[in-house]
């Protein structure tokens, strides 16, 4: 396959697995919901919090860098709440976030779901390394050896 035609199902695949995610996340979490209830506002909210993920979530983690740094990465969880605040505004009528409260364990449920299922389905790589053996040194040289 050329690079272009691989990129076209990673997409889909990945909005198949964000759209699950953020369908667990409203199962969860009391104050996530969908005021209606077919298909469409899952597919439209994953499809929006993608799209702002690709591009407004480098510029908040840029503007934050200093609090990422000193909160170890944590504070990716306040940004990722923030980011599906601003998907409930922009889909008012079919997605709401009740408080930042449940926007930030909705942020957690959806990025817990969304790695798992990356894993069981191949889209994200998981290596262990462990090291090898120390190598051995010869002290079999004749010379004194001072002990401290």
């Amino acid at each position: 396959m050329q690079p272009d035609t691989r990129q076209f199902p990673r997409f889909i695949k990945s909005w198949i697995i964000n759209t699950f995610a953020v369908l667990v996340a409203v199962q969860v979490v009391h104050g996530i919901h969908f005021r209606d209830g077919g298909l469409l506002p899952p597919i439209l909210t994953a499809l929006v919090l993608g799209i702002l993920n690709a591009f407004i979530r480098p510029v908040l983690m840029l503007l934050a860098l200093p609090l990422l740094i000193f909160t170890l990465g944590l504070f990716m969880l306040v940004i990722n709440a923030l980011l599906l605040c601003f998907v409930s505004w922009l889909l008012q009528p079919y997605f709401q976030v009740d408080s930042f409260g449940s926007a930030f364990l909705g942020a957690l449920i959806i990025g817990i779901v969304s790695i798992a299922l990356n894993i069981l389905t191949g889209g994200a790589s998981i290596t262990f390394k462990r090291p090898g053996p120390p190598s051995k040194k010869s002290d079999d040289d004749d010379k004194p050896v001072i002990d401290v």
